[in-house]
């Protein structure tokens, strides 16, 4: 596979460069460029564009919250270890010669036609992780399998395909705008109360903030995202759970009920309706009444290894902000 991969590429020649640079990028360009990248290598590969945009973003995503790998330099999130890129038994971990790259069995190959595979050139990188997708195929059961076999984690191939399902829904990159969970013209109130001590469920700390209003107050996801969990949790109550685009999973808890559209797998959008406010849970399914109505609101992100919970309150006074300002502005 190896082989007709870069036939195709000698075949049809790629003028793309690498992208890294000292010249700072906006945020659109980035993704005009990204996009750029994706398509060509729809086109050399046949694999579809959202699927390599899916895991590109997931490791862009989980290099930006661990310490153990590198940052970003270029357009492209997709991190090969040198051992990998030149191959376990290669003695010149700086290789950038595509045969003896892959008499060694490593992963890189050159991408864009110069002759040369780097480990920080944006098109090899892409169509080295292309390359190994076509060693399995390029239907979504076998992009499956080769992601677990790359990544050997289950939850990582469930949020790749999470991401890949939201890239081909909206058929852009652009998916981070978010918005308050409750709507303008309702009464709410709310203070930082991640990290204090629980007064109910046991000794562990609030990993969330509490939004106090009304029974009934609309309550609406807050961001582009998959409907990962619905359902009753003995301290939580009727609760949803949204995965948006960076790995980051919104926990909606303590739910008067849900909107009857809502189902598991389903594409939300900042502002879409889940549920409203109430007062449910710390009892069997349907127990209410035993705290005052509010929404708890939390926040996890996903590392590739594990998920831990971080503070939501500067992100909701921020989007409790951004929807005054675009409300100013109609």
């Amino acid at each position: 596979m190896r082989i007709l991969l870069c036939l195709l590429l000698l075949l049809m020649p790629i003028h793309h460069k690498s992208f890294a640079s000292n010249k700072a990028m906006t945020d659109e360009e980035s993704y005009i460029k990204r996009m750029e990248l994706y398509k060509r290598v729809e086109v050399v590969t046949n694999i579809p564009w959202y699927y390599i945009a899916a895991v590109d973003h997931y490791e862009r995503s989980i290099r930006s919250v661990r310490n153990d790998l590198p940052k970003t330099n270029g357009i492209t999130g997709i991190y090969f270890k040198p051992v990998v890129w030149t191959g376990y038994l290669n003695p010149d971990r700086n290789d950038t010669h595509p045969l003896s790259i892959q008499l060694f069995n490593g992963i890189g190959i050159d991408g864009n036609g110069d002759g040369k595979a780097s480990i920080y050139d944006d098109a090899d990188i892409l169509f080295s992780f292309a390359n190994h997708i076509l060693n399995y195929g390029v239907d979504e059961d076998h992009f499956k399998i080769a992601l677990w076999e790359y990544y050997k984690r289950d939850k990582t191939v469930s949020i790749i395909l999470e991401k890949a399902k939201l890239y081909k829904h909206f058929g852009r990159l652009d998916l981070n705008h978010k918005t308050f969970p409750m709507p303008r013209g309702y009464n709410f109130t709310y203070h930082n109360t991640w990290g204090a001590a629980r007064g109910w469920g046991g000794r562990r700390i609030h990993e969330g903030t509490d939004i106090f209003a009304g029974y009934g107050v609309p309550v609406r996801s807050t961001s582009y995202g998959i409907v990962e969990m619905k359902g009753w949790n003995r301290f939580g109550g009727w609760r949803v759970g949204i995965r948006d685009i960076n790995n980051t999973y919104h926990y909606y808890a303590h739910l008067n009920g849900f909107s009857k559209k809502l189902k598991v797998g389903q594409i939300v959008e900042p502002g879409t309706l889940i549920g409203s406010v109430g007062s449910t849970g710390y009892g069997p399914p349907g127990t209410s009444g035993k705290f005052p109505p509010h929404l708890h609101y939390g926040m996890y992100k996903d590392n590739g290894r594990t998920e831990w919970s971080f503070d939501p309150y500067p992100y909701l006074k921020q989007w409790e902000r951004l929807d005054r300002i675009r409300a100013s502005k109609k």
